[in-house]
């Protein structure tokens, strides 16, 4: 019960339950239509998706500072890889809330004459740049960690990973045969396999950062669908909403799970 009082207190943690239901009533919307429901069952569905959508923009007024302290903070990290992108990421952020406060404002009558239909592009175009900055810091802390992996159980050398390693080896054997061979074909499957392993040996344990990889790679495909360069669907984006707002609750739940800048 206590864990619920500490959760529920957050505005944070209902804008991730509002947004569930919200990719929830999506999927589920989509399911009913293909299943041949009721013109007025999926018009309920569609309009309690609506009323989350709205409620969760609710919510988020406010957010951009918020995003701007996080730049802030990020600006003194030390490594410089890490500090732009989670600098630049935080800083599209505050605009993606920005451009989702002025909806707000449009869909409530406050701002009566605003373009929904630009606005909402633009933040989706701010958001869908936060998520591939996201991606990309979680690609360079895999590979960071891969090489240090590597590096303890004498994997790689300083200059190179194990497929390196090993292709300097086949480089070496065939300048020692007078060149006449070629490596066999069974050493790069192996070697992608053994880098396989290191990276789920990586990920199995560093769980914040598999639970961010895997909520980077749900999101990105819901501006890629409504910016229309990657179409896949209401299901499907339904689907990895909710996936991704669930993550973002075990998240809020278990604090240790949250990946640190």
């Amino acid at each position: 019960m206590d864990s619920w009082v500490r959760f529920s207190s957050q505005s944070q943690a209902k804008e991730r339950l509002f947004r569930a239901a919200q990719y929830a009533c999506a999927l589920l919307g989509y399911t009913l239509h293909r299943g041949g429901a009721s013109a007025e069952l999926l018009a309920k569905v569609r309009q309690l998706e609506a009323h989350m959508s709205l409620g969760r923009k609710l919510f988020r007024l406010g957010n951009s500072a918020e995003a701007l302290e996080a730049a802030k903070r990020a600006v003194h990290l030390s490594d410089s890889v890490l500090r732009l992108c989670v600098t630049v990421a935080h800083l599209n952020r505050a605009m993606y809330f920005a451009c989702d406060n002025a909806l707000w404002a449009g869909r409530v009558g406050l701002l009566p004459r605003l373009d929904q239909e630009k606005w909402s592009h633009r933040s989706f175009r701010y958001y869908l740049f936060a998520l591939i900055l996201n991606l990309t810091r979680d690609a360079y802390e895999i590979s960071l960690l891969m090489e240090r992996e590597s590096r303890g159980t004498g994997g790689g050398k300083a200059g190179g990973g194990p497929c390196a390693q090993q292709q300097e080896n086949g480089e070496a054997g065939l300048v020692k045969g007078g060149g006449g061979s070629t490596p066999s074909e069974g050493s790069l499957p192996k070697c992608a396999q053994r880098q396989l392993l290191l990276l789920a040996a990586v990920l199995h344990s560093n769980p914040p950062l598999l639970l961010d990889l895997l909520k980077n790679l749900c999101d990105i495909f819901i501006p890629l669908d409504r910016l229309g360069l990657y179409r896949t669907g209401p299901g499907f984006v339904g689907a990895c909403g909710l996936t991704s707002s669930i993550l973002s609750i075990l998240t809020i739940v278990y604090p240790w799970l949250k990946l640190k800048p």
